[in-house]
């Protein structure tokens, strides 16, 4: 059993972590700015008011936890850089002994045939554009880290990512959609909370991004 800690709990993914988390015996501790958004959580699940930018919240979290999922997002681009940074200063000082970061990513930054980022590419939507740059930027931001922060980020596909179904099954890639026989990448949330959690019980993917799809 793992003590995980998921930031953006009550959102599409968040909620979907959490109820995979919890549904596997992990003890799980559920985060939103309004705690009154984790009305309906899993039995056994600890509801918590926090902020993912703020240090106190955090750190303290950090102390008690084997991981910290940040399922976080928003316009703001600097929401993504400043949640990194923040969870790194927390991790850090407890060293060996501290929780992994588990983050999820954004799928722009997956690189399409030509090898060229999906943000990058002519026909990206620029609706998308604020919230894409600032998943980059954080992906940028953990590779720009130290050894002594462990984390793992983890790119939906990224068009075809909606919740759905729950199958259990699911193909992992790095640095390229995990594309089917149509030659399209997708996933429900439901199974990408259960590749998160896979990864957390068994990781493979330590201080590198990776990706899911069927």
């Amino acid at each position: 059993m793992s003590r995980i800690v998921v930031f953006g709990a009550a959102g599409k993914a968040g909620s979907r972590v959490v109820a995979e988390a919890a549904a596997r015996g992990h003890e799980v501790t559920a985060v939103a700015r309004e705690v009154s958004r984790l009305a309906q959580l899993p039995d056994g699940v600890r509801a918590v008011a926090g902020d993912v930018t703020d240090a106190a919240t955090v750190t303290a979290l950090a102390e008690d936890a084997d991981a910290l999922v940040l399922t976080v997002g928003g316009p703001d681009a600097t929401l993504y850089t400043d949640a990194v940074a923040t969870a790194a200063a927390a991790v850090r000082p407890l060293g060996t002994a501290g929780p992994r970061i588990v983050h999820m990513g954004g799928g722009a930054s997956l690189l399409n045939a030509d090898g060229v980022r999906f943000y990058d590419a002519p026909d990206f939507p620029e609706e998308f554009k604020p919230y894409a740059i600032g998943q980059i930027q954080a992906l940028d931001a953990y590779r720009a880290l130290e050894d002594d922060v462990t984390w793992t980020y983890l790119s939906p596909p990224p068009v075809h990512f909606a919740p759905g179904e729950r199958t259990g099954r699911y193909r992992t890639g790095l640095d390229s959609p995990v594309a089917g026989d149509d030659g399209q990448a997708r996933v429900s949330y439901e199974d990408y909370a259960a590749a998160l959690v896979d990864e957390i019980e068994n990781p493979h993917h330590l201080n590198r991004r990776f990706t899911v799809g069927y």
